[in-house]
């Protein structure tokens, strides 16, 4: 029997992802990938897979596969409960699938995505070097649906079940770390605007994360100004006409017309992939 796995049920939505296709901005593609890249890694190192190799990113679990040959599975993210043929499994720990065997992912109780992890690795046909699904470009395998079977890389390792960890709670409110600019001088004392508490919408996905609170305000030298435009990153916050912060995640676009008024850490954007709508974000410029 080859390996594989048959898809039986994607909750709200199942992508394929691995770290991503970086160094294409100038053809207009995103640099995708997993958007909480530490949890794909430990998923990876779980099952024994190189940590770029492709997995599952499911949007609030609910996520049900059948093995159709022996493997080693890991689940990462946020708390969740995990099943085998409706018994408990654990998550965050090295888990062996018998062919026919039936993996079933529930709803976790905070956070957003769950990363699944197989021995070999998902081996769909890549695209400019990636297995990752892009949803603004549509670059990448397509949302799994119930019924789809993924082919299975052969296992490059031994499951490492040394560094497994359980995962914290993912908080209700979060202080990510920025450096202001490069479009800071738009806004009189931006520090202090970016500083006030912002609240996740239910509008935010892998593109980006969209905020509401107290608009932005421009400087009156740049009120109505437009600006040509120019590239933009993962983690910048950009500010439309409308003053409400957008922070571009994974799928972003690779040029934007509006002002960046800051750009996050690259250490804060995994606990972004995890903020649910109405989680409070407080962003403190990085020292």
């Amino acid at each position: 029997m080859s390996r594989a796995l048959e898809v039986v049920a994607t909750g709200p939505l199942a992508l394929v992802q691995d770290l991503g296709r970086p160094g294409h901005a100038h053809l207009g593609v995103p640099p995708s990938g997993a958007l909480d890249v530490p949890a794909l890694r430990l998923a990876n190192r779980l099952v024994g897979n190189p940590e770029g190799a492709a997995g599952i990113e499911a949007l609030l679990g609910g996520l049900t596969v059948t093995a159709r040959a022996s493997c080693t599975v890991a689940v990462t993210g946020p708390p969740v409960a995990v099943a085998v043929d409706g018994r408990p499994a654990g998550s965050h720990v090295p888990v062996h699938l018998a062919a026919g065997q039936t993996l079933t992912i529930g709803r976790p109780d905070t956070g957003l995505r769950c990363y699944l992890a197989v021995s070999g690795g998902i081996d769909v046909e890549p695209e400019l070097g990636s297995r990752s699904r892009d949803v603004l470009s549509e670059i990448g395998p397509p949302p799994l649906e119930p019924g789809d079977v993924l082919p299975l890389g052969a296992p490059s390792g031994i499951p490492d079940g040394a560094d497994t960890v359980t995962a914290p709670p993912n908080p209700p409110a979060l202080v990510v770390p920025v450096v202001l600019g490069p479009r800071d001088d738009w806004f009189g004392d931006a520090a202090h605007q970016l500083s006030v508490p912002w609240t996740v919408t239910s509008e935010s996905n892998r593109v980006g994360l969209r905020l509401d609170g107290p608009a932005l305000r421009r400087t009156g030298a740049r009120e109505g100004e437009e600006l040509p435009s120019e590239g933009v990153i993962t983690g910048a916050i950009q500010v439309p006409p409308n003053g409400l912060p957008v922070v571009f995640l994974a799928d972003h676009p690779t040029t934007g017309g509006y002002p960046v008024i800051a750009v996050v850490v690259p250490r804060a954007l995994p606990a972004l992939a995890q903020a649910r709508p109405g989680t409070t974000i407080r962003f403190r410029p990085y020292a």
